[in-house]
């Protein structure tokens, strides 16, 4: 728990707030800035959620951590807000304006004494995969989850570390900031609403064989492709092919992958369009000689996207092919993966080499077990059919983008507030 701010400026029973991705912040500081006090609640040890990992926001195309940072400074030097990191909900019980919120907060090996200095880091000597940057890089048990974490302080992965069995950090580590002996820890809070913004998470790629997910290194997922591209990811900003740091001069673009199918996906997940227009032009931009084919069922782009969309139709190096691909299987030589498809448009069907491949999978909702809320087929909350006192906003209702997470967040947090008769 952040410390500072345990300190409250009236005696109303908070708001809690479950999910500190962009939804969850949005609710958090709107809440408070408006007088009313707030939990809130994240089960990474780090705000920020998905956004986070993003290289640049779509249509802007500007980098998160300058919403993020603005973000956390609201929270920082606000005293309404507490805020709870690698905490779940385990139990809630009572009603709207008394609801009792049982937290289970994972064991805490570095603590607010933290001056993030690094010294653990250098004498760790386990390593672990690095879920930030999607697996494909490692970092020591003791880590910085990214360079803007908040609250900006080390971790350790107490599932991977030895404990006091090792103990090297606890040496290296000058202002006390370690404890090997600690253990989860419960509290239950009071809570006049509750606020649901757990987000989403890509559709596992490994239901996608037929599209060679697990085949090769350089066939990769779009969230995996926005951590390329990122100046803190794995290659620091530079779109490389993992399997041997090369330059890919043929970028393909899948998309529905593994959406709009009985099989894996029935639905759209709608922000994947526009996602996938953001990465090709950013790699083509970063390389003069690349070439990007986006194949796609349907382009669905809104508003300002429109006119990115004209944009990426008239870029010489940018091909747009309306397309299923049928299978994707790697050249003889390892080297090259070849695509099959029929070309809807010419009614042909069509081979073709390319040294990437990113799948565009779709967007499923958090698991917010157990927490027992109605949902459609799909696991999305039907926010019409919410218990009294709880609301729900961003991708736990829909996949949508940031920009449309942060309004229908902020709508939903007056509603919030309105409903539960809260006087600031």
């Amino acid at each position: 728990m952040d410390k500072k701010q345990d300190t409250y400026t009236n005696n109303q029973t908070p708001i809690l707030i479950i999910g500190g991705g962009i939804a969850g912040l949005t609710a958090a500081v709107e809440a408070a800035e408006t007088g009313y006090r707030v939990i809130l609640i994240e089960k990474q040890p780090y705000l920020g959620g998905r956004v986070a990992q993003l290289n640049r926001y779509f249509p802007k195309m500007c980098p998160p951590y300058c919403g993020l940072e603005i973000n956390f400074r609201r929270i920082r030097t606000n005293p309404r807000i507490t805020v709870y990191i690698s905490t779940t909900v385990t139990n809630i019980s009572g009603e709207p304006g008394n609801f009792s919120v049982t937290l289970l907060t994972e064991p805490q090996y570095i603590n607010n004494k933290c001056t993030s200095c690094g010294e653990c880091v250098k004498v760790c000597p386990v390593e672990r995969p690095d879920e930030f940057n999607q697996g494909m890089t490692t970092t020591r048990t003791a880590y910085l989850p990214h360079e803007l974490a908040y609250p900006f302080r080390y971790v350790i992965d107490h599932q991977k570390c030895k404990g006091v069995s090792c103990g090297l950090c606890l040496d290296a580590c000058d202002y006390q900031a370690i404890n090997l002996s600690a253990t989860e820890t419960k509290k239950v809070v009071k809570a006049g609403t509750i606020i649901l913004t757990t987000g989403w998470k890509p559709y596992d790629p490994m239901n996608l064989q037929d599209l060679g997910y697990g085949k090769s290194p350089d066939i990769i997922t779009g969230m995996m492709m926005e951590r390329l591209g990122a100046p803190n990811g794995p290659t620091h900003g530079q779109i490389l092919r993992l399997s041997d740091n090369e330059i890919p001069k043929k970028i393909a673009f899948i998309q529905c992958a593994g959406s709009r199918d009985e099989n894996n996906l029935p639905y759209c997940s709608g922000v994947c369009c526009s996602a996938t227009l953001k990465q090709a032009m950013h790699y083509v931009e970063q390389n003069p000689e690349g070439e990007a084919t986006i194949f796609y069922i349907d382009l669905r782009v809104t508003g300002r996207n429109e006119d990115f969309l004209s944009k990426i139709i008239d870029h010489p190096r940018i091909n747009l092919i309306k397309s299923k691909v049928a299978t994707v299987q790697m050249s003889s030589d390892k080297h090259t993966i070849n695509l099959d498809y029929e070309d809807i448009l010419s009614g042909l069907k069509q081979k073709s080499a390319f040294d990437m491949v990113i799948l565009a999978t779709g967007i499923i909702p958090e698991n917010i077990d157990p927490i027992k809320i109605s949902a459609d087929d799909f696991g999305f909350a039907k926010s019409e059919h919410l218990p009294d006192g709880f609301y729900s906003a961003g991708c736990l209702n829909k996949p949508a983008d940031v920009a449309s997470s942060i309004k229908e967040s902020t709508g939903i947090t007056l509603k919030a507030l309105r409903t539960a008769g809260f006087k600031p």
